[in-house]
């Protein structure tokens, strides 16, 4: 294909994935258990017609809506960044263990503040009294941060090889994860099943106040990785010739897995574990117009945001009254895409 036609696919996927954020998003307001017409989703939205109809519209599925959006692109560009800065494909989010330091400060929050580590029993008062979900949401976001400042810290004696930098967030992601179980060990029935239940990916503990926060880092991130692009499409040819067009590869790699990691942070505290949406996206954008991250990062945006919506619609959709973890939705939805990606043709490196 020409330098032409390919920029014409380029701009036809962006388009398709932009038109189907926006179809996925009418529909994520159209579903829900109260069994509302479309009529009275539309004035409700407009602020129209029952009151309790009009609540549901904007306090419930509107932030609900708005976190899949910035969570879905988010976690979808992070994910990409990851791959390119580290040369490894199967990397995400997760590769640095962010998710299970964050798991663990939500844990040492619900557990050892709400339910108390040496109380015996469903203490089930002192739960509901002292439990705070964005303190909860505040000290996941402490612990994933401070991961991520340890792994770089922990890098910087190896020149960020990126072998080290994954060897060594899968060693601290189960520091993490094994610091979690022995916390958890001594929680309170009520207090371990809080835990647990915080752990699932869940959109709809969002809200006004934590779209804006996830808003705020996301926007930054991305706007930091664009104005990155042509660096990363220089490091696409290896560390050495990137380092020949002038690029400070160690830098590059330390800054983007600083704004990856943050971004992961600030979604995976206020959200819950949300898998599988960067590492498939950036693969499925990859396939369809190839690595330049001029349009790659859009791309991938758009596509964890389509991802997240039809996750959570379908989850909504399932859940006969309640909303299913829209973390397992996405493993469902994203496992047998993901091995169809690996067992499929290879993968072009042509930008």
């Amino acid at each position: 294909m020409d330098r032409h036609g390919s920029q014409k696919k380029k701009i036809l996927v962006v388009t398709v994935l932009a038109a189907a954020v926006v179809l996925l998003a009418l529909t994520e307001l159209l579903v829900g258990s109260s069994g509302m017409s479309v009529r009275s989703c539309v004035l409700a939205l407009l602020g129209q017609g029952d009151t309790a109809a009009v609540r549901i519209m904007r306090y419930i599925r509107l932030p609900r809506l708005l976190a899949a959006v910035i969570a879905g692109a988010g976690l979808s560009a992070a994910g990409l960044v990851m791959q390119t800065v580290l040369g490894n494909p199967m990397a995400s989010p997760a590769t640095l263990g962010v998710s299970n330091a964050a798991v663990f400060g939500a844990n040492l929050s619900i557990v050892a503040f709400a339910g108390g580590f040496l109380s015996t029993g469903n203490n089930l008062t002192s739960y509901t009294a002292s439990a705070d979900p964005f303190a909860t949401s505040a000290l996941a976001f402490l612990f994933a941060a401070a991961s991520v400042l340890v792994i770089l810290a922990l890098c910087r004696l190896r020149d960020f090889s990126p072998g080290v930098v994954v060897l060594a967030g899968i060693a601290l992601g189960s520091v993490w994860t094994a610091a979690t179980t022995i916390l958890q060990f001594y929680a309170t029935d009520v207090g371990l099943s809080a835990a647990v239940i915080w752990s699932f990916g869940d959109l709809g503990r969002a809200t006004y106040r934590t779209d804006l926060i996830m808003l705020a880092v996301t926007a930054a991130g991305i706007v930091l990785f664009s104005v990155l692009a042509w660096r990363y499409n220089a490091l696409l040819s290896g560390g050495d010739a990137a380092g020949s067009m002038g690029v400070n590869v160690g830098l590059l790699r330390w800054v983007s897995l600083l704004a990856s990691s943050l971004i992961t942070a600030v979604c995976v505290s206020f959200l819950g574990i949300i898998g599988f949406v960067g590492i498939i996206c950036p693969h499925a954008v990859k396939r369809l117009i190839g690595h330049d991250h001029r349009w790659a990062l859009p791309a991938s945006a758009l596509c964890g945001s389509a991802l997240l919506l039809a996750a959570d619609a379908l989850s909504r959709s399932l859940g006969s009254g309640s909303a299913l973890p829209v973390g397992a939705i996405t493993s469902l939805l994203g496992a047998p895409f993901f091995l169809a990606l690996i067992f499929g043709r290879k993968e072009s490196r042509v930008c």
